[in-house]
């Protein structure tokens, strides 16, 4: 299993931040347009413990992919759990904590999961893999700057 964790204090009130990074549509907003991200389900305005989402990426040399994942638990404006149900990761497990603070709202994600292939998985993850979630999560990070107005 591995793990990323990432911190980012945003300067917003936590209603704010709950309400934009709650909504399963937000996520293709911060999400690189290399990934060719795409929503395929229906989702309702409120995310729920249980929700299935169903989306198609292209992680790897443009090739579509169908992801499923399972918001698992929510405890609002606290943290949500989505978890992959079917997709590229033998494992996901990505939680989303937010906190109050002075200023705005700290939000951390610890995203772990566990790469498929066996012994070929372990081989190409910190090549391939670690380099682009990493990546993605930069990316993330700029855009959200950017989405609140934040130097």
């Amino acid at each position: 299993m591995y793990q990323l964790k990432r911190k980012q204090i945003i300067k917003a009130d936590l209603a704010t931040c709950w309400a934009f990074f709650s909504s399963p549509y937000n996520l293709k907003k911060i999400t690189p347009t290399y990934m060719g991200f795409e929503v395929l389900t229906d989702i309702p305005e409120k995310m729920y413990e249980g929700l299935m989402i169903e989306y198609r990426v292209k992680p790897l040399l443009g090739i579509p992919t169908k992801w499923v994942t399972r918001i698992s638990k929510v405890d609002e404006n606290k943290f949500f759990i989505d978890e992959q149900w079917s997709g590229p990761y033998k494992a996901w497990h990505h939680e989303h904590h937010f906190r109050q603070i002075d200023g705005g709202t700290e939000m951390i994600d610890i995203i772990t999961y566990q790469m498929p292939f066996g012994i070929f998985g372990k081989i190409v993850h910190p090549f391939i893999v670690k380099k682009k979630l990493e990546s993605i999560f930069n990316y993330r990070k700029e855009v959200v700057k950017d989405i609140f107005k934040q130097d």
